[in-house]
């Protein structure tokens, strides 16, 4: 894991995370960077559902040569 440092979360969160790595047969470092990983394709998923601006739309539309 290398080097390592701590972060202050509630007690109810600690236990879910607990609970779910050992669900997962995982680490708590590995269960926290999965959902750090779902976090970000979330994020991604969104970006990427949402509408195009004006200016994104006049480049796709722009006539390449």
């Amino acid at each position: 894991m290398g080097e390592t440092t701590t972060i202050r979360i509630s007690r109810d969160t600690h236990a879910r995370v607990t609970r779910l790595a050992a669900e997962r047969h995982e680490t708590i470092d590995e269960t926290v960077s999965s959902a750090i990983r779902a976090l970000r394709q979330d994020a991604m998923g969104r970006d990427l559902a949402a509408d195009l601006t004006a200016e994104e739309s006049a480049w796709l539309d722009a006539d390449a040569g």
